[in-house]
């Protein structure tokens, strides 16, 4: 991992929930006024969202326009009223603030366990620097150690897809692929039916049962020349700072080499 730094000991151990709120709000520290961020989704990302409309209502930031990652993100945004933008409307993103599911040694995340990924990695690939805010529970060896690996399809063929992207990883011990379900609205609770992303397509998970091997960036252009596959939740490169809150309440800052 890159250069680190690290806060004094607290005093006393804190919850998981209260752990991603000190990462965000120690993310927010680096909001200047007059910037445009990008804001990411889930729950860690809800915490930075809170701390910047505090900032705002007292005046201690002004002059913030935020670009959403995800429908989730705007309402939350618009509820503690943080000025939003389109991505085609800001002319430069200064920062992203967002969480991540793994982090893995050389700052490579998964993200998109929450079916936000596309709009993630196109917003936060856009901005300037990119700030990661999770707790230690999210530091991996590997990534896919941890859970599903998303990769987002469309509708059209989905099922098509997802054989194409099982070949990928054709022979590979312990790995699967699953298209997302939910619980169906229209039928009887016990049926399902497909994820749907903020833009409409599908999300097909996949999991390893020690982590991906390989050359990412490799497997990453495998996965994208597949017609039908729209992006995949590995973020390889993209991090320029993670910020760790570990359990016993101390934040490490942790900055891309």
């Amino acid at each position: 991992m890159g250069s680190a730094a690290a806060s004094p000991p607290p005093t006393a151990k804190l919850t998981q929930e209260e752990l991603k709120r000190v990462a965000a709000h120690r993310a927010v520290e680096l909001v200047e006024s007059g910037m445009t961020l990008g804001l990411g989704t889930g729950s860690t990302a809800a915490h930075a969202l809170d701390r910047l409309g505090d900032l705002l209502r007292t005046g201690a930031l002004a002059g913030v326009a935020g670009v959403p990652t995800s429908l989730k993100t705007e309402a939350h945004a618009t509820r503690v009223g943080i000025p939003l933008l389109p991505l085609a409307g800001a002319a430069r993103i200064h920062l992203s603030i967002d969480g991540a599911d793994e982090v893995d040694p050389d700052l490579n995340l998964v993200k998109g366990r929450g079916g936000s990924l596309l709009r993630e990695k196109m917003i936060e690939g856009a901005g300037e620097r990119f700030v990661v805010i999770v707790d230690e529970s999210k530091l991996v060896p590997r990534l896919g150690c941890t859970g599903a690996v998303p990769v987002e399809v469309v509708p059209f063929g989905a099922v098509h897809t997802l054989g194409l992207i099982r070949k990928v990883f054709d022979g590979l011990p312990g790995f699967s692929a699953r298209l997302r379900t939910v619980p169906s609205k229209a039928a009887a609770a016990e049926e399902e039916a497909p994820f749907v992303t903020d833009n409409g397509n599908y999300i097909v998970e996949m999991f390893f049962d020690d982590g991906i091997r390989g050359d990412l960036r490799d497997i990453s252009d495998r996965l994208l020349r597949i017609t039908g596959v729209v992006e995949h939740g590995m973020f390889i490169g993209m991090a320029t700072t993670v910020i760790v809150a570990n359990k016993d309440g101390t934040v490490a800052v942790i900055n891309k080499n």
